[in-house]
């Protein structure tokens, strides 16, 4: 599905040099190499098409950047946060742990993000904030949740994990919100060698308060002026980051290269449907999804995995039917989503020949159902 071997071997020379450099300065925790990337990541958000000046936080990974997130905006108990049932758990979770409740609403079933007219039937007085999803690498309709949301002064915090590049309407994800939440995960298109994550914000208050937040609370050291937590991205991984993250930009490039091979070698499959781009995103692709009938799903998937290719179903369960987060809330269009989708593989050293394989292969497994 991620071919991080190519990857490592693109970039080994570049990564050794940047791990060396923090060993010999012996600075492992925040410090110069933290601060390097901090700056570096603001300043990539920044240069796609941000209209204010962004900060950018570095943290331990990306479930505490969405809980952070939310602690800078006093989410508590007796709270609401809204947010989609088709994602990761870590999106419902950061909200639990901090004794408020998920509220899960539909997804737009064409590009599987938060449904804007959704978010509105479930807005309350209790709600505090409202996280949608970037999912697989293109942003929600953050022009449509503002409207809902900015009237009654309820922020939105974007859970950008999988959306690294990615803009709306020319401007880029993390700056449509209040505040934007990325991981660093190894798959991610911007992946450390270990967990990582970071908050960006183009407000200069709320940048602080994460900051402070995510160090203990502290102001200064031995100093702390509000509840916090221990979360930090260490040199090591910031070190590495700051290597991947000169390569992003081609990166991406070659992921939705990717895509465009994909879509031309399934033009024309009955029974796949490739994934659709909404006009005023620019999709960065974190998965190549494709939507199948659900009677053929899993037997393709089997099939596929047969032939050579791999494949995984993100995701085959929706948060709103897990145990902790029951609600019983009708969202059918997420319940056909975890019924239909299936992700390809999708990384930026994909060759056409292998596009080829892996499409051909489909064409293959859907042959006898087709005949």
């Amino acid at each position: 599905m991620v071919d991080l071997r190519a990857q490592i071997e693109a970039t080994r020379p570049e990564i050794d040099a940047a791990i060396a450099a923090v060993l010999d300065r012996g600075a492992f925790v925040r410090g110069p190499f933290v601060a390097d990337f901090e700056a570096e990541l603001a300043a990539y958000v920044a240069g796609l098409g941000s209209d204010a000046e962004v900060f950018a936080l570095g943290v331990g990974n990306g479930t505490d950047a969405l809980q952070i997130a939310l602690m800078a905006l006093d989410v508590g108990p007796g709270d609401e946060v809204i947010c989609p049932s088709f994602t990761f758990v870590a999106t419902a979770e950061a909200a639990a742990l901090l004794g408020a409740t998920p509220v899960f609403v539909d997804i737009d079933p064409e590009t599987f993000n938060l449904d804007p007219e959704a978010l509105r039937r479930a807005l309350s007085t209790r709600t505090k904030a409202v996280v949608p999803v970037h999912l697989f690498g293109q942003c929600a309709d953050t022009t449509a949740i503002r409207a809902v949301c900015d009237p009654v002064g309820v922020p939105v915090v974007e859970d950008m994990a999988q959306a690294v590049g990615a803009t709306w309407k020319g401007r880029p994800a993390g700056t449509l919100g209040a505040l934007g939440c990325l991981s660093f995960y190894p798959s991610k298109n911007l992946g450390a060698f270990g967990d990582g994550g970071a908050i960006v914000t183009t407000d200069a208050t709320l940048a602080e308060r994460v900051r402070q937040i995510a160090n203990h609370g502290a102001a200064r050291k031995y100093h702390h002026t509000a509840v916090g937590v221990n979360s930090r991205l260490d040199a090591i991984q910031a070190s590495i980051l700051s290597v991947h993250l000169r390569h992003l930009p081609a990166w991406t490039e070659a992921r939705r290269a990717a895509a465009a091979m994909y879509d031309d070698a399934f033009s024309g499959i009955e029974g796949v449907v490739r994934p659709v781009r909404a006009p005023q995103a620019h999709h960065v692709f974190h998965q190549y999804t494709v939507r199948v009938p659900a009677e053929l799903r899993d037997g393709l998937a089997a099939d596929l995995r047969a032939r050579g290719v791999p494949t995984m179903i993100y995701y085959p369960e929706p948060i709103h039917r897990m145990p902790p987060y029951a609600s019983g809330t009708d969202l059918p269009e997420t319940d056909r989503a975890c019924r239909e989708v299936l992700s390809l593989p999708m990384h930026p050293h994909l060759t056409a020949g292998q596009v080829a394989f892996v499409a051909d292969a489909v064409r293959q497994s859907l042959a006898p159902v087709a005949a």
